[in-house]
């Protein structure tokens, strides 16, 4: 024990040796450690406000963009649908508005949340301010106005000029934006408890970002500015857009709320294009680098114990520095997600299709873009506008030709919009624009410019449905509660009657009925309650096959009792879903119900899976599950409200209309779609596009 020891011990003496020669090293050094210590503390801020500088220059970008946008050719409505998806896409943005060469106001866009709101104080007249003010500046240069009313110190106006028409800017754009979280990444450099942050805006005034007690200090430097001379001379520095450091004495420190020990004060300029130059500086007490170079000179003169604990600190300060290292990335890559998805996003909406078809002076088609020629014949163009639209009643087409002759001849746009036309054989629902064009071009005289507006109508549905499934699922679990246990109590005293009386009793039938109803009303109410409170889909591979069969076997005696057959067709190879197995079979059960309910005596049910295009493993890992029937069918004037809550086709007391409405629930919940087809009288197929594990999708490919 003695001789193991002794390395032990050695070990320790050569530690301690190395620990006080690292002490005196130290002590030689300290202004060297101080050196490193600012400049460490200088590439934390110019880290952090390069990410601010490039957030600032994103809005920038964006302002340049909507100032080309609006100098192109082009409707208001035009420029105000795509202005209204930058403010949509932008979270930040509160309110777009233009202005014309005069700085009169040509639109307004204002956020949905806030913007309203924003629009009744003296922000507008603060906007107009600075769009007159960077209609004075080059187009691109970016103006900034101060901090907006009286705690909205993150509220900041962002103006440009349109580019050059005539001599002089055609009108500026301005953006209100909250640029709250634009300096979070100067709140992460000062999250040290030793650390304070001042920022300086462009008209020299600190935001609400900054210390209080730094920017009452900046505020009173042309009076006392004597008091804290390191402090004025950064500020001068920071006015001129210079970058560097400063040391500040433990007196000034003091008086600046840094406590009683020396500080570092280290600035960056934030620039943005046109001069708008913003500057920044954290000032760090050295107190805690004082206070851990006299612990470790505490530590390093103490015995070799102390040296050992030394190493378990350190070896747990690694640890924990890891692990913030590892969340910190964690975070970057967040960001930068964040950041492809916004990209893409910003894409999608800048190239929203839409088709656009160039007309002669005579009529006819000189040129389509990839939108339209999808849709038209091959050898449209050339043809005159009828060959575009060969499914479109001639009423239509003469509609069409009419627009474009009115558009051509007042020398000014007309439109269409929302109207109902059968254009490519289904009608839908389209906004249609005629432009003219210069009449020195007989090949492009005028632009007929398609919109198709049926996904759109298909999604206000889709969200008006789902408004409606949130409103029932709160009445249902509302109604459930209060009516259940009553009801409860109610049968329990009709079955006490019941037994006293005996089922020889004149009245033990009617008290019976009532029995029998209570028992169908909870029935109903323990619907509601499925509905209302649809478990959480937790999702794992299931194999098909096995469920369909075990819902084969539960109907199999309902389907004979009614005199119905129930086939079963589904292939060995598909693969296997991602789903929870219950609500898989729940959502399998109610539709072969309600077909079987559809179906009279001798009808046949038919359950079969597959994929979208026949093959077993299906395409864009979808497997197509139906349930077809040949039972009475549903009225074409019903198929758009067979999944609202409560609707039904039943007689009165046989169903709830919540089937339908549960089974459209679980299917959009995992990710699927769901589609129906019936005829009066030939029956109804209901197909569920259910998505498939991701593995055994990518397995299906790679063979």
């Amino acid at each position: 024990m003695r001789y193991a020891l002794l390395p032990i011990l050695l070990l320790c003496a050569a530690l301690t040796s190395v620990g006080m020669g690292v002490l005196t090293l130290l002590e030689s050094n300290r202004a060297a450690l101080a050196r490193q210590f600012a400049v460490d503390r200088q590439a934390q801020l110019d880290e952090a406000t390069r990410g601010v500088s490039e957030t600032l220059e994103d809005v920038g970008e964006d302002l340049r963009f909507a100032g080309e946008l609006l100098s192109q050719p082009g409707s208001d409505a035009e420029h105000r649908r795509e202005l209204r998806a930058l403010l949509e896409a932008v979270g930040q943005y509160k309110v777009i508005v233009a202005y014309d060469a005069e700085g009169r106001e040509r639109l307004r866009l204002l956020d949905r949340r806030t913007g309203k709101q924003v629009s009744r104080g003296a922000i507008l007249p603060q906007m107009a301010e600075a769009a007159r003010r960077a209609l004075q500046r080059p187009p691109g240069d970016i103006t900034t106005s101060p901090p907006l009313g009286e705690g909205q110190g993150w509220l900041r106006v962002m103006a440009t000029a349109l580019p050059v028409a005539k001599g002089r800017p055609a009108g500026a754009v301005a953006v209100l934006v909250d640029t709250e979280t634009f300096f979070t990444p100067l709140r992460i450099v000062t999250s040290d408890p030793e650390a304070r942050l001042l920022l300086v805006g462009a008209h020299d005034q600190p935001t609400s970002a900054s210390d209080a007690k730094l920017a009452d200090w900046y505020r009173r430097l042309d009076a006392e500015g004597m008091l804290v001379p390191g402090f004025a001379s950064m500020a001068a520095r920071m006015k001129e857009g210079e970058r560097g450091t400063l040391p500040l004495g433990e007196d000034e420190a003091e008086r600046l709320g840094l406590g009683r020990a020396e500080a570092v004060a280290v600035f960056t300029p934030i620039r943005l294009r046109g001069g708008n130059n913003w500057a920044a500086a954290t000032l760090v007490s050295t107190a805690a680098l004082r206070s851990h170079e006299q612990g470790l000179v505490w530590r390093l003169a103490g015995a070799a114990l102390l040296v050992a604990l030394f190493l378990v600190t350190f070896a747990v300060y690694v640890v924990l520095a890891q692990r913030r290292a590892a969340a910190l990335r964690e975070s970057r890559r967040h960001a930068d997600q964040l950041a492809h998805l916004h990209d893409k996003t910003q894409k999608i909406l800048d190239h929203i299709p839409a088709g656009v078809l160039a007309l002669t002076e005579d009529g006819r088609i000189s040129a389509v873009n990839q939108v339209l020629r999808a849709r038209m014949p091959e050898r449209a163009v050339g043809a005159p506008l009828a060959a575009a639209f060969p499914q479109a009643p001639e009423a239509v087409v003469s509609r069409l030709r009419a627009l474009a002759e009115a558009a051509a001849t007042e020398a000014r746009p007309h439109s269409l919009l929302g109207e109902p036309l059968a254009l490519f054989g289904d009608e839908g629902r389209f906004n249609l624009h005629a432009v003219p064009l210069e009449a020195r071009d007989p090949d492009v005289r005028t632009l007929l410019v398609v919109e198709d507006l049926s996904n759109v109508r298909a999604l206000e549905t889709q969200l008006l449905r789902a408004e409606k499934l949130a409103t029932v699922g709160v009445l249902a679990a509302g109604i459930a509660h209060e009516i259940g246990t009553p009801l409860g109590v109610v049968r329990g005293r009709a079955e006490y009657v019941l037994g006293k009386l005996g089922s020889g009793h004149p009245q033990g039938p009617g008290i019976a009925v009532i029995i029998e109803q209570i028992d169908r009303v909870s029935r109903t109410l323990r619907q509601l309650l499925d509905f209302s409170r649809l478990q959480p889909t937790a999702v794992r591979p299931v194999s098909l096959g096995p469920i369909v069969r075990d819902v084969h076997e539960l109907l199999r005696v309902e389907a004979e009792r009614r005199k119905v057959s129930l086939e079963l067709d589904v292939p060995d190879a598909l693969p296997t879903l991602a789903a929870d197995p219950d609500q898989l079979q729940q959502v399998l059960v109610n539709l072969a119900l309600n077909a079987c309910d559809a179906c009279g005596p001798g009808g046949r049910v038919r359950l079969a899976a597959s994929g979208p295009d026949g093959s077993a493993a299906g395409t864009w890992g979808l497997v197509s599950l139906t349930v077809r029937d040949d039972g009475c069918g549903i009225p074409r004037e019903s198929l758009n409200q067979v999944f609202d809550p409560f609707f039904t086709t039943k007689k009165r007391g046989q169903g709830t209309g919540l089937g339908l409405t549960m089974v459209a629930h679980v299917v959009r919940n995992h990710g699927g779609r769901i589609e129906l087809e019936s005829e009066p009288g030939q029956g109804t197929c209901v197909t569920v596009l259910w998505p498939a594990t991701p593995s055994a999708v990518e397995e299906r490919h790679a063979s």
